[in-house]
């Protein structure tokens, strides 16, 4: 999987599990895509620093993924859904397609 999906899908299961700051230095580096200077004359710390953070957060939403697994779980789910959507579009099952295109909805 490309780094920076893995990186959003941890964040979008784990990132309330970080602190406010951490969010937001996150937030502004991986989704907003602001450079590691910007961010650090933003918050009044040194471009390492927000290097350093970056890192810790990834590691810490990482420790999650690897005790709760709810990423890996999500992608299963998803590419079972889709399996059964296609047996479904095979048959011509309206019914088994409605209910997946509703559970993909949920994920």
């Amino acid at each position: 999987m490309e780094k920076f999906v893995e990186q959003t899908l941890l964040y979008d299961f784990y990132g309330e599990l970080l602190t406010e700051r951490q969010r937001q230095v996150y937030e502004n580096v991986l989704l907003e895509d602001y450079s590691l200077s910007e961010v650090a004359g933003e918050l009044g710390i040194s471009r390492q620093g927000v290097h350093d953070m970056i890192r810790r957060c990834n590691k810490t939403l990482e420790g999650y993924e690897e005790k709760l697994h709810l990423v890996e779980k999500f992608l299963e789910i998803r590419k079972n859904v889709k399996i059964i959507e296609k047996l479904a579009e095979k048959e011509g099952n309206d019914e088994i397609m409605k209910i997946s295109e509703a559970i993909l909805e949920e994920l």
